[in-house]
């Protein structure tokens, strides 16, 4: 995408407006998850539709539908291997599904007795997949096996979960935070309360699985180290709020709906129910941008593999349950070129 992105930034360097592009044709219900590939430049998209949908995206800045496999109801989760040949998803038919790139062809490979919330690749010598329930269990998969490795009981309903290598973290409902170190993946490392004090609604680990961001619906996000050396280091903030400039002036606060790490920098990205979204650096603890509210939720967000291109869901994201849910609600897809100077880290 490099042609693209170029012609971009060569007007940013002008201080000409950059329009961010449209995937198209978007999902026709909410948007549940976005996944850019870490192999190549296609963009994965689960949705309440009971589809998942897999976009390439070109050199000048188009999308092409390349394929779309389903469910037999909401999708609510995706996830890319590793090597980029297959996409893991489950949902609310108590199902995940594995695609793979190389056939076209979509098969079972998981089962829990409530909807599936999340999925992830978790490395080891074989690919494994890990899925987390509202059944309260996160089961390890073989996905050339019929049943689960191991599985793990839960104090509650899994609401978010992330792996990047040693590292496996569970946040659940009553802010219940499970830590486990995947050279020993069914015993928990740590069992913890959120230092937050609403419900966790995102949690995604360093890129050097040495911790966490989590964040809630409280319009709060907070950085935890997992090793006890380096709880100095934890820390929280506010962000996602409208007014609250004095006193009288009470805050509209909003969700926090997604965390991201960018790939190069180690700097992060926050989206939320406000519509707005915002790259921030930890080690200095300071925001670096952020960007015009864009009218609706953002339900999902994420980097692709080279940290040029931030993809947004623009969607609504169930935070008024199903009373809040419109046909009038967008659905859209959004592609943000990312200036290098808004996501490099600032110097402390």
């Amino acid at each position: 995408m490099a042609a693209f992105f170029n012609v971009l930034t060569s007007n940013m360097n002008t201080n000409k407006p950059m329009q961010d592009m449209e995937v198209q044709p978007f999902p026709t219900d909410s948007i549940s998850e976005i996944q850019f590939s870490p192999q190549a430049d296609f963009l994965a998209a689960s949705s309440w539709d009971n589809n998942v949908r897999i976009y390439e995206i070109q050199s000048n800045g188009t999308s092409i539908a390349k394929t779309m496999y389903s469910h037999t109801a909401p999708v609510l989760c995706c996830a890319w291997s590793k090597d980029g040949t297959k996409l893991a998803s489950g949902g609310a038919d108590k199902i995940g599904k594995l695609f793979d790139v190389s056939t076209g062809q979509s098969t079972q490979v998981a089962q829990h007795d409530a909807p599936i919330k999340e999925v992830c690749w978790v490395d080891g010598q074989s690919p494994i997949l890990a899925t987390g329930s509202w059944d309260k269990t996160i089961k390890y998969w073989d996905a050339r096996q019929p049943t689960p490795i191991s599985s793990i009981t839960l104090p509650e309903r899994l609401y978010t979960m992330d792996s990047v290598f040693p590292l496996l973290v569970a946040g659940t409902a009553d802010r219940h935070v499970l830590v486990y170190n995947l050279s020993n993946p069914t015993t928990p490392f740590k069992s913890l309360t959120s230092p937050l004090k609403w419900q966790t609604r995102t949690i995604a680990c360093f890129p050097n699985g040495t911790g966490y961001g989590i964040g809630s619906i409280e319009g709060r996000v907070a950085i935890q180290y997992v090793e006890d050396k380096d709880a100095a280091n934890n820390f929280s903030f506010k962000c996602h709020r409208e007014g609250g400039t004095t006193a009288r002036d009470k805050a509209t606060v909003y969700s926090v709906n997604c965390i991201n790490w960018h790939p190069i920098h180690g700097t992060f990205a926050t989206a939320g129910a406000d519509g707005v979204f915002s790259f921030w650096d930890k080690d200095s603890r300071q925001k670096l941008k952020s960007f015009p509210k864009v009218g609706s939720p953002i339900s999902s967000t994420c980097f692709n593999r080279n940290g040029t291109i931030f993809a947004y869901a623009i969607s609504y994201d169930w935070h008024n349950g199903h009373t809040g849910a419109s046909p009038q609600s967008p659905n859209k897809i959004m592609l943000h070129s990312v200036n290098e100077v808004d996501v490099k880290p600032r110097k402390r």
